[in-house]
């Protein structure tokens, strides 16, 4: 367990538990909560030597999302901040299934990040394969912004997601997207 560098699991817990390091649309608490909502905040996490990319897997546009989508890949002497949130394991599933594990958008890939405090944590995250970069759509983007803002990432790293160009994509987006945009603004404001 000291391994893990997290102290916050006691007897028993670390068997019913993982930790998950997010870098796209689940910064943001309002986004993890709607599909798994045992997600607690861990802490705030660098992943070193990757990059962060936007795209659409196997050429497609996602149509949660109007536009491409966040993965990450291997950049020596890049990185990519994100958040670590500790889930239950009956969470699993439900992780897999919105990033798309059985349709092969994403595959689950185990990083080792670390902490503010120096700290190394192993943790299951996702990656694209097959993509073509294309910039999100504005909303997709904003949910991104709003969380790294709620959970305080570095601010340069947030004036770096702040300064991706977004596609020009005008629509809605879902009821239920729309309406975490709109709770992560007065969250964050």
């Amino acid at each position: 367990m000291a391994s893990s560098g997290y102290t916050g699991l006691r007897g028993g817990e670390e068997d019913e538990s993982f930790l998950y390091f997010a870098y796209g649309s689940n910064l943001l608490t309002e986004r993890i909560h709607l599909r798994n909502p045992s997600a607690e905040f861990c802490c705030v996490a660098r992943l070193q030597d990757y990059k962060l990319d936007f795209g659409n897997s196997q050429g497609k546009t996602s149509e949660t999302w109007h536009g491409g989508i966040a993965t990450i890949f291997q950049s020596p002497g890049d990185e990519v901040w994100g958040v670590v949130w500790k889930m239950n394991k009956s969470n699993l599933s439900s992780l897999d299934e919105q990033e798309g594990v059985k349709s092969g958008t994403y595959v689950v890939i185990k990083v080792t990040v670390h902490t503010q405090e120096g700290k190394e944590i192993t943790c299951r995250s996702y990656q694209m394969r097959n993509y073509e970069s294309a910039p999100p759509s504005p909303q997709y983007k904003q949910v991104i912004c709003l969380g790294a803002k709620e959970n305080g990432l570095p601010l340069e790293y947030q004036k770096k997601l702040n300064a991706i160009e977004p596609n020009n994509y005008q629509g809605k987006v879902s009821d239920e997207i729309e309406d975490i945009i709109r709770k992560g603004e007065t969250r964050t404001h």
